[in-house]
């Protein structure tokens, strides 16, 4: 990574953002925001990044109208137009690449490599949004009465409100935005507190487009930061936001579901992972161990597809515990914008303090734990750094069954493929999963009805890393939302289901008769 980019108030400057900020923004224009100052931290080091005034609950009323009368106009837009939005969207985020994914790093922890990967899935959202913009289709239907035709259309559903958490801070807000704009939605946007400046620099990027754009309204974009609840619960209290897509902790996507059903609008959840593998006796071990280390340790396990339980063969265990030891024994943890660093620091203090609660526990299981420590030398002071952690576990115990956003594998030992797959799904979400198999049958079987039932599921790949194509997403106390890829879109339209009647007569459905 270019010398420039190590220094934090370089990459504020390049992104047009300052060391006060304002909360709330449409399109090119700053509102003066009245809540109080927040102090964003880095975890790389520490020290505080920048400042930004938050959003106050008039604020936030103020800007969710603003999204609704900017949904009047560019709801009628066609939806090719629509896409030629974000098509330059795409183009400004592959010249600001660097220093977007830089400012990535410096705010949430991510190694150079995943954040430059987090700011081309980005691109990759715009480019298929692009494809879909001339896609967007509905169904012709037969219809049972003579001279009449049936046929559903797609559309737009209205402003979006999308909540978005710290370790994906600008992917997951651009999977949502970017579908949401070519259907013909706005999109309002609160980003977590631990990482809000990412979310200005993308709105300042964004202005720089629709300034290119007049005939857009300026507000099909709009960002409201704010630290705590309030904010996202005054999104989801809305009923002018008949979506919210919400990513983040289960205690989190509760409130915001019970929210939105009281007024009976949408929900998009992505919460808790919790991804498990399976490892079989005819396992590719070289293929698998790759996975299983970027998997559990890649963002210093903080990642909702991260791999946290290992079930593996009982045949193989000793030799696959004993390789893992040693690779994470070695890993370089360290400034995650330095080359070759591979694990970087976990957001804050209590993700630490968390980690040890889960590993203390686990010992207390009967669990032997291997890592996990804090580490002080070789690292920049003021930040949060461990050693990514194996524990080998007599049994899924409470602990294991329970997310911790921490770099923690544990592995549990199984005799038979149906008792693998019972522990793997014996947990409560349903997000992530993966088995490491050269027999055909296994891997089907995981796939089947029966198998696995999380909503990725893969065969001799890890757990994290998913493409854009696919929609991602999964069951039981992970959401069940889809964003990105494949049909996700439908979640951002209404649809409606038409019948045109050509002839000269009215026949009624299902042959009644209703004659004066």
């Amino acid at each position: 990574m270019p010398d420039r980019l190590f220094n934090s108030d370089a990459i504020l400057h390049r992104l047009k953002l300052a060391s006060d900020n304002p909360g709330v923004g449409g399109g090119g224009v700053w509102h003066l925001s009245t809540g109080p100052s927040l102090n964003v931290r880095s975890p790389v080091d520490g020290r505080t990044l920048a400042t930004i005034r938050t959003a106050s609950a008039a604020d936030v009323e103020v800007a969710i109208d603003r999204a609704a009368e900017a949904f009047k106009p560019w709801r009628s837009v066609p939806a090719p137009h629509r896409g030629e939005l974000v098509r330059r969207l795409g183009i400004k985020l592959r010249e600001r690449k660097a220093e977007l994914a830089a400012l990535v790093s410096w705010e949430s922890g991510k190694i150079t490599q995943e954040s430059l990967g987090e700011v081309q899935e980005m691109i990759d959202i715009c480019d298929f949004a692009v494809g879909l913009s001339r896609q967007l289709h509905g169904l012709t239907i037969a219809s049972e009465r003579p001279g009449h035709r049936m046929m559903e259309q797609w559309h737009p559903l209205g402003p979006v409100g999308v909540i978005t958490a710290f370790n994906f801070p600008v992917a997951v807000w651009a999977w949502n935005a970017m579908l949401a704009l070519v259907c013909g939605d706005t999109v309002l946007w609160k980003p977590s507190e631990k990482t809000p400046l990412t979310a200005l620099a993308c709105h300042q990027l964004a202005a720089e487009v629709l300034a290119e754009m007049p005939e857009i309204p300026q507000d099909v974009l709009g960002v409201v930061v704010g630290a705590g609840a309030d904010i996202g619960q005054a999104l989801a209290d809305s009923e002018k936001l008949p979506l919210i897509s919400a990513t983040g902790s289960v205690r989190m996507g509760r409130a915001v579901a019970k929210t939105v059903a009281r007024r009976l609008g949408r929900s998009l959840l992505e919460l808790g992972g919790n991804g498990g593998m399976i490892l079989t006796p005819s396992v590719d071990l070289e293929l698998a161990v790759r996975a299983i280390t970027f998997s559990a340790a890649g963002t210093a396990g903080q990642r909702c597809t991260t791999l946290r339980r290992l079930i593996v063969h009982h045949s193989i265990r000793r030799q696959v515990t004993d390789r893992l030891g040693g690779i994470f024994a070695r890993l370089k943890i360290g400034n995650p914008l330095e080359h070759g660093v591979l694990v970087g620091p976990l957001i804050d203090a209590r993700a630490a303090e968390l980690m040890e609660a889960a590993l203390k526990a686990a010992a207390g299981d009967g669990g032997i734990v291997h890592g996990g420590g804090r580490v002080t030398e070789g690292v920049p002071p003021g930040g949060v750094y461990v050693r990514p952690a194996i524990v080998e576990m007599p049994a899924q115990t409470a602990i294991v069954q329970e997310e911790t956003f921490a770099p923690i594998l544990y592995i549990i030992g199984y005799e038979t493929l149906d008792e693998a797959i019972a522990l793997h799904n014996g947990v409560p979400q349903g997000l992530s999963s993966a088995i490491f198999t050269s027999d055909l049958r296994e891997a089907e079987k995981f796939l089947a009805p029966a198998g696995s039932d999380c909503g990725i599921a893969n065969v001799n790949i890890g757990t994290s890393g998913a493409e854009i194509g696919g929609a991602f997403g999964g069951e039981k106390q992970t959401g069940g939302g889809r964003e990105s890829g494949s049909d996700a879109w439908k979640a951002y339209m209404r649809r409606a289901t038409n019948t045109i009647n050509y002839s000269n007569s009215l026949p009624l459905a299902q042959g009644i008769s209703f004659e004066a």
